[in-house]
């Protein structure tokens, strides 16, 4: 973690990026975002704005940006969100302002969106977006760490993986795909595009200065 913020303080600044995460339910992507936020201090969750109602033990800003309707849909109306959408009768929402001035100071924003909403936030910001999809390694595969989770019942189950057939067949939709066969692996997959796509050139605002500095020596 020293190694990893020494790093960032001696790096030429850069413009911040959007890294989603997509996968269907089961397949890693929730545990792949927590490690990453865990082991990488440039990178913090994307808050989304959601009018459904607060549950035990959320605080309002950290987990989600807490708001009714009419709020919600005020700022649909000012154009605020990136992406947006309803599901099951609560509406989410990505706000536009935070990102953007988060995104010029450097900092990257990680993203736990489906395939819908991954299509409105590129087609709104395509420079800054970096889309990942994760697959299982099977359909069984799938199934058995559903099941193992020992939380939904046989007819839950039997939805979520319904629900899994039609995400995946989204995935030539994104700009890489992993596929989850280890979780440590896959992690490693994940930060090598993370690394590469902080060193793109376009993303080095820093360099047209560095790189003048050494042309007058």
């Amino acid at each position: 973690m020293v190694e990893a913020a020494n790093s960032a303080s001696n790096a030429l600044q850069r413009r911040g990026l959007m890294l989603i995460l997509s996968s269907p339910s089961g397949a890693g992507k929730t545990t792949i975002s927590r490690m990453l936020l865990e082991r990488d201090p440039q990178i913090a969750l994307s808050v989304s704005a959601t009018t459904r109602p607060i549950r035990p033990g959320e605080v309002d800003g950290v987990h989600y940006h807490f708001v009714n309707q009419a709020e919600f849909d005020r700022m649909v109306e000012a154009d605020e969100f990136y992406e947006w959408a309803t599901v099951f009768g609560h509406s989410y929402g990505t706000p536009k302002a935070q990102i953007r001035a988060g995104l010029k100071e450097g900092q990257d924003f990680l993203f736990d969106i489906d395939w819908q909403g991954t299509q409105q936030l590129y087609q709104k910001d395509q420079q800054d977006v970096v889309r990942v999809f994760i697959l299982p390694p099977s359909i069984d595969e799938l199934r058995r760490r559903l099941t193992g989770r020992g939380t939904d019942s046989p007819e839950v189950i039997a939805a979520r993986m319904e629900r899994a057939r039609a995400e995946i067949s989204h995935w030539d939709g994104y700009d890489y795909v992993v596929i989850n066969d280890d979780i440590e692996a896959c992690y490693h997959q994940v930060c090598e595009i993370l690394h590469a796509e902080r060193m793109k050139r376009a993303r080095q605002t820093g360099l047209i200065g560095f790189v003048r500095e050494l042309m007058r020596d």
